[in-house]
């Protein structure tokens, strides 16, 4: 079993984003979360291969000096070598979430009455309820279910499939989803097989709004993007390319410190914001059209 490790800092919450960006390429995960309100945020790199102290070093001075910020000290962490996937199973617990009751397999007995299921285990790809980004956007897909029923859904960044596997479920519409990783689709395609709607929702392999099968189904009245900051803001002009002119958005996988500049890239494409959530640290976004 790979060992993994734990870049950790403590910092202002004016210094998360640069020191993010500073380890995002040493890391295959990135967290942040606040200590004591109004005080320093913990900021923690998760790593596959060991990092070099010098060149953690060396990142975060660079960030300091172009930042103008004081220059954080950090420590390396060994994580405990775990079989995550086996312990998940076994500790994942059936919750709600809006209307939506996720499970794993391991669950035995009715949904909730009302409750619409969604079958997910534990597994190598993002996305089981659990994390507050996946709790907003699926709190954000029960809402816009309660007014209308989206046409045209797409998800950029499907990870397990959670979020294209609950808009089918809530709108009974199809679905179009895709992951630049492959393990992703494979999952995503498994929970759409678990949950018998293959038929509904449709995950391909690839780089988003590049896919063909995504330019061609364009306009979409609804797109959900629960992925970074930083591919968000890039994406934001292909988003409205791909946008109906009364089409909405719900954006995730940022954190509070990060909202602004999401939310600038996106309104520089007409968008507005509609609604927000704050979850322990982390930011979902509902935009729409300027009308």
């Amino acid at each position: 079993m790979a060992q993994e490790y734990k870049i950790i800092l403590v910092v202002k919450e004016t210094s998360v984003q640069p020191f993010a960006d500073a380890l995002d390429d040493l890391s295959v995960a990135i967290a942040a979360f606040e200590i004591v309100p109004g005080g320093d945020w913990r900021l923690e790199a998760y790593a596959i291969e060991e990092p070099e102290s010098a060149t953690v070093a060396e990142r975060l001075t660079l960030a300091a000096v172009a930042y103008g910020l004081p220059q954080p000290t950090f420590e390396i962490e060994a994580l405990p070598q775990t079989d995550w996937l086996a312990e998940n199973r076994r500790s994942f617990p059936a919750q709600t979430i809006g209307r939506f009751f996720i499970h794993g397999s391991h669950f035995e007995g009715p949904p909730p009455s009302g409750a619409i299921p969604l079958l997910l285990d534990a597994a190598t790809a993002f996305g089981s309820g659990e994390h507050e980004t996946t709790r907003g956007c699926l709190i954000a897909i029960d809402r816009i279910g309660k007014q209308r029923r989206p046409k045209k859904p797409l998800d950029v960044g499907c990870g397990s499939g959670i979020l294209a596997l609950a808009m089918a479920k809530r709108y009974r519409r199809k679905v179009i989803a895709s992951d630049l990783d492959r393990e992703s689709v494979r999952v995503a395609r498994e929970n759409m097989h678990l949950n018998r709607e293959k038929a509904w929702v449709r995950v391909e392999h690839g780089a988003g709004y590049r896919l063909p099968i995504i330019g061609r189904n364009k306009p979409y009245d609804l797109i959900v993007a629960n992925i970074l900051a930083k591919p968000l803001c890039q994406l934001a002009k292909d988003l409205k390319r791909h946008l109906s002119k009364d089409g909405t958005v719900i954006l995730s996988g940022l954190l509070q410190a990060q909202e602004a500049l999401v939310l600038s890239a996106h309104r520089r494409q007409g968008l507005r914001l509609v609604n927000r959530q704050r979850r322990k640290g982390w930011s979902t976004l509902v935009l729409a059209a300027r009308r």
